[in-house]
């Protein structure tokens, strides 16, 4: 491989990474043919910080928490729901659903009495879906994920109390 063309490919790969920088992308994915028997295929994924993934589902459930925070049971809660006695939180890294199919009904929803092993939610991780069963036996109080949310491991899911 000459070296121009090794140039030529670190450029194009930097343009790549700025592409997905600019666009506040994770990654991207291009195959690139030069001819019959030379080609080059890239993958440019970038990791999304736990607070930024954390952040949007806390922010959508903030409106009711803070609806909430004039009951006094919510303010014996702690403000961060992964440290909730009763969070239920991503054993790993992937999708979340809610359903099982879109527009189906979800497994759970807030005030539902769940059982141990009750089935709350799917993670789809590396096209492997996931089922999420409830560690404890009790009543949905909150969902802290949206439908189709991505999820890191440890992100608070629910809290079940």
């Amino acid at each position: 491989m000459g070296t121009k063309k090794l140039d030529s490919d670190v450029e194009f790969i930097k343009a790549l990474s700025e592409i997905l920088r600019e666009n506040d992308l994770t990654e991207i994915e291009v195959s690139r043919d030069y001819g019959e028997s030379d080609s080059i295929d890239v993958r440019v994924a970038r990791e999304i910080p736990v607070a930024a993934v954390m952040a949007a589902p806390v922010a959508v459930a903030a409106a009711p928490v803070a609806a909430a925070a004039a009951a006094p049971a919510a303010a014996t809660q702690p403000e961060d729901p992964a440290q909730h006695a009763g969070a239920v939180t991503s054993p790993m890294v992937g999708t979340v659903y809610l359903a099982t199919e879109p527009g189906a009904a979800p497994f759970v929803s807030v005030g539902d009495k769940v059982t141990e092993g009750q089935t709350l939610l799917i993670i789809e991780a590396m096209k492997t879906m996931n089922q999420i069963p409830s560690t404890q036996a009790g009543t949905v109080k909150r969902i802290l994920v949206d439908d189709s949310a991505a999820a890191e491991f440890g992100t608070p899911l629910m809290i079940i109390e």
